[in-house]
């Protein structure tokens, strides 16, 4: 049985991808989920990161970013746009993260940007029970839930803000931010985009 990663179709696409993704910057995407970062965060786990370029984000702020990318492409074009001492790449995927696991580490900010929709709703109960222990008291978990067709070559699935809440607080997480609605970035009509930020609390 083969693996499942979400990453169906994502190889294929890499470069068109690429432009497109560094076509935003950090700080345009995260503008409503950047307060809410612990204001001592000094480690970032950022899943799925695609291009590097919201760990570029993150290093420009002196944070230390682990960068899991498991499409083999996708880190080629990051690590060429986004050479830096602080990112740390790493070739894993959800929904086990184990190499991620086994390294033993927790961190102060956890991204998953455009993830959790690649997975089933059995799939994404194992991902944030399995996220949250990564995640250091007092830290914060950002993610953002795409809803819309599944592109073709893709493997997505129907994604609920209030399952994704309700399975967070499960696990103990305080839901921080909920923004439903909002736009594409690419002005694709039938398309739009939740952010869900969670706050662990600290010990």
């Amino acid at each position: 049985m083969p693996v499942i990663t979400g990453t169906e179709g994502y190889a294929q696409e890499a470069d068109n991808l690429a432009v497109q993704y560094e076509s935003f910057t950090f700080e345009a995407l995260h503008k409503d989920v950047i307060p809410f970062f612990p204001p001592n965060a000094r480690n970032v786990l950022d899943i799925g990161a695609g291009t590097g370029r919201d760990a570029a984000g993150f290093t420009a702020r002196g944070l230390h970013v682990l960068a899991v990318e498991p499409v083999a492409e996708m880190r080629a074009h990051a690590m060429r746009l986004h050479p830096s001492p602080l990112i740390t790449w790493l070739d894993d995927a959800l929904p086990d993260l184990a190499k991620v696991r086994a390294r033993g580490e927790t961190f102060d900010i956890v991204m998953a940007t455009a993830v959790l929709m690649h997975f089933d709703a059995d799939e994404r109960a194992a991902i944030m029970k399995g996220v949250v222990p990564l995640l250091a008291p007092g830290g914060t978990l950002a993610l953002s839930l795409r809803h819309g067709p599944t592109p073709p070559g893709r493997r997505m699935f129907p994604v609920d803000d209030d399952d994704i809440r309700t399975l967070g607080e499960a696990q103990g997480l305080e839901t921080r931010l909920r923004l439903a609605g909002k736009r594409d970035k690419f002005q694709r009509d039938d398309v739009t985009w939740s952010r869900l930020v969670f706050g662990k609390p600290a010990i």
